[in-house]
């Protein structure tokens, strides 16, 4: 049985490797359209920045791993089309069959408008070790960086052009920085943080059009003002890639629809990572996270071989800013109210609730709030708020 797997990120490393540590003799083709061998993102717009982490340092395994397993990797080399009836991918001209696909095509990130300058040379995204490449270069003391955006991909690159001596600006067209994903409290600390390295955050502002010929020199702010930039860094979102699977005629919902095995509509497809949305409580989400990638391609690759169990997502994310480790757990959506739990010094945690229910977390510098928390909402438990607030120690909250 050939397994093919279209894309050598995070998903795909995990499936690849799980499929072998399950057993699986039959052959296993992972394509890749970068050039590097699989490696992690997230320090991407840290360590790997700051000059701080080489790149073999992100790499998931030593390249040799994949020809020991028995892995053919076949990096820089785009799929171009699925033909599922014929159960064949192209790529490079090349038609190559399968008995099962996998998608684990990942996301793009969204650009700024060529129409407002985002083609402008010095517009940089923050996604691939290419994108962080061509861009280490601005990174020079003195230097003036507009960041478009101001969610956690957009507020790690913030930090890291602070501390490497840059004037930084974060501009944030919604009310507050963060709005779509965490409590104004989060809110509220993730920005103190900033401004006290320096960093002007401009929320409810938002960018006009970009100015410069060739080379970006400033922008045209929506209240009129103009900033100069030497760059700009575009933290605006990513965008599931969905363009194969929907060439080939699979569903598509908010990413490629998977049932709760991580099948697509097409029985010998699947699909796990950014791209891909499946069951949750009673509805359909996506996640993005390294997370999610890992669990759910696990999960599928252990489908892939007849396990027939469904994957039950355990929600967690994590971003490091400055000093600040935030850790979290769990989903918000539909919050209604806020408990704080405050420790000392900068340690601080927000407890999701909706009505009596635990839904999330949020630690701050408080790795002991998240790990209670973590497994407090994984095993359904939800402690009264007042409980949150008041235990000197969370831990026996466990056992309650």
């Amino acid at each position: 049985m050939r397994v093919v797997i279209v894309g050598a990120g995070q998903a795909g490393a995990a499936l690849a490797a799980k499929l072998r540590a399950l057993g699986h003799q039959g052959e296993i083709v992972m394509l890749g359209d970068e050039p590097a061998p699989p490696y992690q993102r997230p320090p991407l717009s840290k360590a790997y920045l700051l000059g701080e982490m080489e790149e073999d340092r992100l790499w998931l395994r030593a390249p040799e791993f994949w020809a020991e397993q028995g892995v053919e990797l076949r990096l820089g080399q785009a799929v171009t089309g699925i033909d599922p009836v014929a159960k064949t991918v192209t790529v490079d001209g090349e038609v190559l069959s399968y008995d099962h696909l996998a998608l684990t095509t990942g996301s793009t990130p969204r650009r700024l408008p060529a129409a407002i300058g985002g083609a402008l040379e010095g517009v940089y995204t923050v996604r691939t070790l290419a994108d962080v490449d061509s861009m280490r270069a601005e990174f020079l003391p003195g230097r003036r960086v507009i960041i478009v955006g101001g969610g956690y991909i957009g507020l790690e690159a913030a930090a890291v052009a602070s501390k490497l001596g840059l004037d930084v600006t974060v501009l944030e067209m919604a009310p507050r920085i963060l709005q779509r994903v965490a409590a104004p409290e989060t809110s509220d600390y993730v920005r103190a943080l900033h401004q006290a390295h320096g960093v002007k955050v401009l929320e409810s502002t938002g960018l006009n059009r970009l100015l410069g010929d060739d080379r970006v020199t400033g922008a045209l702010l929506t209240d009129g003002r103009e900033l100069p930039a030497d760059f700009v860094i575009a933290g605006v979102g990513i965008t599931p890639n969905t363009q194969l699977a929907e060439g080939a005629g699979l569903t598509l919902d908010n990413g490629i629809a998977t049932d709760e095995m991580g099948r697509t509509s097409d029985p010998a497809i699947w699909s796990a990572g950014d791209c891909a949305s499946f069951p949750w409580k009673g509805g359909r989400i996506r996640l993005e996270s390294v997370g999610n990638a890992i669990d759910q391609a696990e999960a599928v690759a252990a489908n892939i071989l007849g396990a027939g169990a469904p994957y039950e997502a355990k929600p967690w994310f994590w971003s490091d800013q400055y000093d600040l480790k935030l850790q979290i757990a769990g989903l918000n959506t539909g919050y209604d109210r806020i408990v704080t739990r405050k420790g000392e010094g900068d340690v601080v945690s927000f407890w999701y609730y909706r009505g009596a229910e635990l839904l999330a977390v949020d630690a701050m510098n408080d790795s002991r709030a998240y790990m209670v928390g973590k497994r407090l909402i994984e095993m359904g438990k939800s402690p009264a708020p007042e409980v949150i607030e008041t235990a000197p120690d969370l831990k026996p909250l466990l056992k309650a």
